[in-house]
């Protein structure tokens, strides 16, 4: 299965906003695997801001480090971007 990264190293160069033959076509100019030619050719035939949008919409994980209740925590956490030691302030 294709990870978070391979999806973003096969689209660094991709210019963004792009359509989701873009993605698929740059993907394909830079020698993706076939794992991740499947998971992009699944998308929805929408455009794309970046290649962050893209890997989630194609589903796929940015952490699968880490476990459900790990990610359910964090969805919890009302200050998610913030540096630990300033969410008491």
């Amino acid at each position: 299965m294709a990870s978070y990264a391979d999806v973003l190293q096969y689209l660094s160069s991709l210019d963004y906003p792009a359509e989701k033959d873009e993605v698929i076509r740059e993907a394909e100019r830079e020698g993706a695997p076939p794992d991740v030619l499947k998971a992009l050719r699944a998308l929805p035939p929408v455009d794309y801001a970046n290649g962050n949008e893209v890997a989630r919409s194609a589903g796929i994980e940015a952490a699968p480090e880490l476990s459900r209740s790990q990610r359910a925590a964090q969805a919890r956490d009302p200050h998610p971007r913030v540096s630990q030691h300033l969410r008491g302030i």
